[in-house]
């Protein structure tokens, strides 16, 4: 069995190479203009810094960069676990009772129209400066596409599939977790890599309105400072982290779901 599995699993890895190469070709030549435009145009590094110094300046400052992560992510890991929760819970709530749903449904469409530029230095205002109000931030930016996604994917449950079930004398509840539930997966981990990639970015405007540390709190301190070689190499650490937790939820998938299609999110 190990002599067929190495093989497939070479195969496996080589296809998922490929297929990143492109993105890894775009982003390089990307990198490689903006590195020839700053030395050739002689522009100032205070207004726009090279790739290699923003590189440069992510390396000697690794241990302030990191120290200033590490909030950041709690922020975002706690408040989207808060989300998950909520999306879950609301889900089923407007899945069971259709007046529930018409009930519930315009206020969550009514939360998503709140600007975050508005409403997070109120948050801040009324919990303090500490971990909360990030929390309560980024579950507000990130629970309704996964809330509408899982909603979207009990929908798609196979009418046939539930008569059986209720046929068989299953009750709404069976019927759900035998049924709606696994039909609402794809949809599911689609709506979750739609909403972490929302989360981290949240965690640092929230940051932004008001915190002791953070990447948030850093790119302002550098901002103010006129460094904006170490605003971007916050911004890249950001960008790094949120890629991280975007391949996180492929590999859950994996191992939650693995009879869905990988590439397409559909059942094979």
């Amino acid at each position: 069995m190990s002599s067929s599995t190495s093989p497939m699993r070479g195969r496996m890895l080589r296809n998922h190479a490929f297929r990143a190469l492109p993105a890894l070709v775009a982003a390089s030549s990307l990198l490689l203009a903006w590195e020839i435009y700053c030395r050739a145009s002689g522009i100032s590094e205070t207004t726009l810094p090279a790739p290699s110094q923003v590189l440069l300046q992510a390396w000697l400052n690794r241990e302030a960069l990191w120290a200033n992560t590490v909030p950041t992510l709690r922020a975002t890991l706690l408040g989207f676990s808060l989300s998950l929760v909520l999306a879950f819970l609301l889900s089923m709530a407007i899945d069971f009772s259709a007046l529930m749903r018409r009930a519930l449904f315009p206020i969550f469409i009514a939360s998503q129209t709140l600007p975050l530029v508005a409403i997070a230095p109120l948050v801040v205002l009324w919990f303090g400066f500490g971990l909360l109000p990030k929390i309560l931030l980024v579950a507000l930016v990130t629970f309704f596409p996964m809330l509408v996604a899982l909603a979207e994917g009990y929908a798609s449950t196979e009418n046939e599939v539930e008569d059986l079930l209720a046929s068989m004398g299953a009750s709404r509840w069976k019927r759900f977790l035998l049924a709606r539930l696994p039909s609402a997966l794809p949809y599911f981990f689609a709506g979750l890599r739609i909403s972490i990639t929302y989360a981290v970015v949240a965690a640092i405007f929230a940051e932004y309105a008001g915190a002791a540390k953070g990447l948030g709190i850093y790119m302002l301190n550098a901002k103010n400072n006129f460094r904006p070689d170490l605003v971007l190499a916050a911004v890249l650490v950001s960008s790094l982290l949120t890629l991280l937790l975007f391949s996180a939820t492929w590999a859950v998938q994996r191992l939650a779901a693995p009879w869905i299609d990988s590439t397409s999110g559909r059942r094979p």
